[in-house]
C-alpha cells in the first residue's frame, strides 16, 4: 500500500491545508451574508449538455479538459468544470424564475483535465456567486464590490489588482466582432494554428492566445471601445463611477474579453503577482444571455468565481486557532473522560491526553498550544480535585473539581 499515490492534479487536504480553505470558505460565504445572498448546492455532475451548450462546443474546457463518461444508462455524463452552469440549470429546472431576483452563493470541487501548475489543479475547489433577474449596472456594483470585500477580507487587499472593461451590448459586440475579423483576416497565415481556428468560429478568443506571435498581432487590434453603442457606453460609465465612488480602484483593461455571445457588459478579474504569470484569483461577468441560450426564460445575470486553492495561497496569517485546554490524566482515565465531556460541553476545546509519562503528556500539551493544564492526580481526585496549571504563567494550583469551568473561564 506504500506505493500508491494521488492520481496526478489532485491533492489531499490534511488539516492545515483545510484550515487554509475553510478560512476562505467561510470568509466568503460570511461577507456574501451581509449583502442577502444564499448558499445553492449544485450536483458535482450533470448531463453533459449543460456544459457545452454554456462553455461554447469549441472552448478549449469542452473540447479539451472535461471528464465526460457515459454512465450505465448510456447518458453523457460530465464532472462540472465550473459553477455557473450548473446555477443557471438550476434556476430553469427548479423553476424560480418567481424567486428573482435571486442571489446566490456556492463552493465545492471543480474537475478539469488540464496541464497542473501552481495553484491549478485537476480537482480544484471554488467559491463563487451569482445574481440573476437585475439588468441595471447597480448589480454588476455589487457583485464586484463583495468580491472586494472578500478579498479585503482575506488579508489580499494589496496583492490585487482589480481590471476590468466592457463587452457593450448585442449591437456593440456585433460591430466590434467584424471589426476583428477585417483586422485580422489580412495576417491569418501568421497567427497561430489554434487561433486561425478562433478566427473562423469565436474571434473574440484569438485576444485570449498565449502564444508570443498572436499576442504580437493583436497588440494593434481594435478594441471594443471603438465599436461601443452610446447606451452601452453609458452602462459603462456607471458601473466604473459606482466602484469609483465606493473608493475601490480599478484599471480598464480593454484586451479583456469573454468569447460566447451570452456575455454582454462588464468583465472583470482580480489579478496577481504573487504567483507567477498565472495571476487571475477572482474571474467574472454579466452574461444576460445564458439561461435564454439554454432554454429557459431571458435572464439577465452577472457573478463570478474565485479558486480556493490560489487564495489560500496568498494568505499568509490565518487567525489562531482557540487555545485548547489539556487534560492529563494520571491515573484512572475515567474521570479525565469525564471531565473532558464536561468541558466539552461548556464550550471549551480539549485535548485528552491518552499515554505516556507526566513529561510527555507535557510536552504534547506545549505543542498543542493549550492555556491551562489539569492534571488528574489519583491523590487530588480522592480529595474531589484537580491541579490547575497556568501554561503561559507557569504557576499551578489545586482547585476543587466542582470549580474547573469557573477557573478555566477567568480570561
Amino acid at each position: 500500500m506504500s506505493g500508491l499515490q494521488p492520481v496526478r492534479g489532485t491533492h489531499d487536504l490534511l488539516p492545515e491545508d483545510s484550515r487554509r480553505h475553510r478560512f476562505v470558505e467561510e470568509t466568503a460565504f460570511s461577507i456574501a451574508k451581509r449583502y442577502g445572498y444564499g448558499e445553492i448546492v449544485t450536483p458535482i455532475f450533470e448531463f453533459t449538455e449543460v456544459f457545452s451548450r454554456t462553455l461554447g462546443e469549441t472552448s478549449d474546457v469542452v473540447t479539451k479538459e472535461m471528464y465526460t463518461f457515459a454512465d450505465r444508462s448510456g447518458d453523457s455524463i460530465t464532472l462540472r468544470p465550473e459553477g455557473t452552469a450548473g446555477v443557471a440549470r438550476a434556476f430553469i429546472s427548479g423553476g424560480l424564475t418567481q424567486s428573482l431576483p435571486l442571489k446566490v452563493m456556492y463552493r465545492g470541487p471543480m474537475f478539469r483535465h488540464e496541464r497542473p501548475q501552481k495553484g491549478r489543479l485537476r480537482q480544484f475547489h471554488q467559491v463563487g456567486c451569482e445574481l440573476l433577474g437585475v439588468e441595471g449596472p447597480q448589480a454588476d456594483i455589487e457583485v464586484i464590490s463583495m468580491a472586494w470585500r472578500i478579498l479585503q477580507g482575506l488579508g489580499l487587499g494589496d496583492k490585487v489588482q482589480l481590471e476590468i472593461n466592457s463587452l457593450g451590448d448585442a449591437e456593440s459586440r456585433a460591430a466590434y466582432r467584424s471589426a476583428l475579423i477585417a483586422y485580422l483576416e489580412p495576417m491569418r497565415m501568421t497567427l497561430s494554428e489554434e487561433s486561425q481556428a478562433r478566427l473562423d468560429k469565436n474571434p473574440l478568443r484569438v485576444l485570449d492566445s498565449k502564444d508570443e506571435e498572436d499576442k504580437r498581432v493583436v497588440a494593434q487590434a481594435p478594441v471594443m471601445s471603438d465599436c461601443m453603442t452610446p447606451a452601452a457606453k453609458e452602462f459603462f460609465d456607471q458601473v466604473t463611477s459606482g466602484l469609483t465612488a465606493l473608493g475601490i480602484a480599478f484599471v480598464i483593461n480593454p484586451k479583456l474579453v469573454r468569447g460566447l455571445d451570452y456575455y454582454c457588459h462588464t468583465a472583470f478579474e482580480f489579478t496577481t503577482t504573487a504567483l507567477g504569470a498565472q495571476g487571475t484569483v477572482l474571474a467574472g461577468g454579466r452574461y444576460d444571455g445564458l439561461i435564454g441560450q439554454m432554454g429557459g426564460p431571458a435572464t439577465p445575470g452577472i457573478g463570478w468565481a474565485a479558486g480556493v486553492e490560489r487564495l489560500a495561497m496568498l494568505i499568509e496569517d490565518l487567525p489562531a486557532l482557540d487555545r485548547p485546554v489539556s487534560l492529563i490524566p494520571m491515573g484512572d482515565s475515567v474521570p479525565a473522560v469525564v471531565l473532558a465531556d464536561r468541558l466539552r460541553a461548556a464550550g471549551f476545546t480539549v485535548d485528552l491526553g491518552f499515554s505516556g509519562n507526566m513529561k510527555k503528556r507535557m510536552a504534547r500539551a506545549n505543542k498543542a498550544n493549550a492555556r491551562f493544564a489539569v492534571i488528574l492526580g489519583e491523590d487530588e481526585l480522592a480529595r474531589n480535585a484537580v491541579s490547575l496549571r497556568d501554561l503561559d504563567a507557569g504557576t499551578q494550583e489545586e482547585i476543587p473539581l466542582a470549580e474547573v469551568e469557573r477557573r478555566l473561564g477567568r480570561e
